[in-house]
């Protein structure tokens, strides 16, 4: 548990902070102008940060901390799709509305909240 709990206090900011400086509300406009290769260098620190998570924290257990394991394998995937369709990740993105954003954007926003939470409150002993 203090891996997870040291993993997930730097994941949890971090996934907090990039989903809410992304949000549609916070900047309407930030992916209208993507282009690929911002998509490619997004997709490799994704990629990285994903490994980063899986190779410290891969443990399949059913609590809380299955979440930053899970987060991690996002990252990892959603890393390598940018990397190596970052084309068409783009035009898939350009062709999504802002409120099927705003509700992926909401789920990945709890997730990083919950391991958050989870991550800074006080143990019993």
């Amino acid at each position: 548990m203090p891996n997870s709990r040291r993993i997930g206090g730097l994941v949890g900011p971090t996934i907090v902070a990039m989903i809410v400086s992304e949000f549609p509300l916070v900047q309407p406009h930030l992916y209208d102008a993507q282009i690929p290769p911002v998509v490619y260098l997004s997709g490799t620190l994704m990629f990285v940060g994903g490994l980063a998570i899986v190779r410290a924290h891969n443990d399949w257990v059913t609590d809380w901390t299955v979440l930053i394991t899970l987060s991690g394998w996002f990252f990892l995937v959603l890393g390598l799709l940018r990397m190596f369709a970052a084309g068409l990740y783009q035009r898939g993105a350009a062709n999504t509305s802002a409120s099927a954003f705003m509700a992926l954007e909401t789920i990945v926003l709890l997730v990083g909240l919950i391991i958050t939470f989870k991550s800074y409150r006080r143990t019993d002993g």
